[in-house]
């Protein structure tokens, strides 16, 4: 079966439509599906209800959609770095369905297992309770939340082998394989593809049956949310040298053997420039 696609657009006919449940694997800006987002809007399917950890941000991501009004409602845990998501949702213009982090997982994790429902000690006596039953157990009062089932999960992962087999890179695993779980449909992106048995057995996350479409998009933005960096700290070379001579030295002390330690010159980028340069 071959599941691999052109490109985002190819992967979505045909498969998404008007008034569907989706999932959207990512946290924030981490390991969101561009391609198959830019599709998606691409597509002009309206009406959508979406399930994901955030809205990304103002013209990024999800955000992308909030702008063209496609999505009616979120389900989410986080959204306090969209500014058009928040004057939508003020207006009365959006649905807002908010969730604790861990029980969203949760929910995808269930419908990707095959549990209707499960009951959590997490939102008792809040809102997030409000109209949903209650039941004690060992004499704590816990809340049912009930299982998500997207009619589409759009995901991101690492590399894929033809099969559909995944394997997500670092923190862009979050929430990628409990949506491709609970999907009835699943589309990812994925940024290298290799033939069936290239990843080894041990190395794979998500296992190829809940995959049903593949893209590939190599070069992913990968934008980063909030870029903060600090202001170079001066560098003493003389203390620095005289501090990787003294490692140098214990680390031959410790084994034992008589060791020459090495003249440590430090590079050119990070000597201290005279005084007026």
């Amino acid at each position: 079966m071959n599941k691999l696609y052109p490109s985002a657009e190819a992967a979505l006919k045909g498969v998404v439509a008007d008034g569907q449940l989706l999932a959207v694997g990512g946290f924030g800006l981490c390991g969101i599906p561009e391609a198959l987002i830019d599709a998606l809007r691409d597509s002009g399917v309206q009406n959508l209800s979406v399930i994901s950890n955030n809205a990304g941000v103002d013209g990024f991501g999800l955000g992308k959609l909030l702008e063209t009004r496609q999505i009616k409602k979120m389900i989410s845990s986080y959204v306090g770095e969209n500014k058009e998501f928040e004057r939508q949702y003020l207006a009365g213009e959006l649905q807002l369905e908010f969730t604790p982090q861990g029980t969203l997982a949760e929910k995808l994790r269930a419908g990707g297992a095959g549990i209707p429902a499960f009951f959590t000690k997490t939102g008792v006596g809040t809102q997030v309770a409000e109209g949903k039953e209650l039941r004690d157990f060992g004499g704590e009062t816990y809340v049912m939340e009930e299982a998500l089932l997207p009619d589409v999960a759009l995901v991101k992962a690492d590399v894929a082998d033809r099969s559909g087999n995944l394997r997500f890179r670092l923190t862009a695993r979050n929430f990628n394989p409990a949506a491709a779980m609970a999907g009835k449909v699943c589309i990812v992106e994925v940024e290298r593809l290799v033939e069936t048995g290239d990843i080894a057995p041990d190395d794979i996350h998500l296992p190829g049956i809940y995959v049903h479409r593949i893209v590939v998009n190599p070069a992913p933005e990968k934008r980063i949310e909030k870029r903060t960096l600090s202001a170079a700290a001066p560098v003493d070379v003389a203390a620095a040298k005289v501090e990787a001579q003294a490692a140098i030295a214990q680390a031959a002390a410790s084994t034992g053997e008589e060791t020459a330690v090495p003249r440590v010159d430090m590079p050119a980028a990070t000597r201290t420039p005279p005084q007026g340069a």
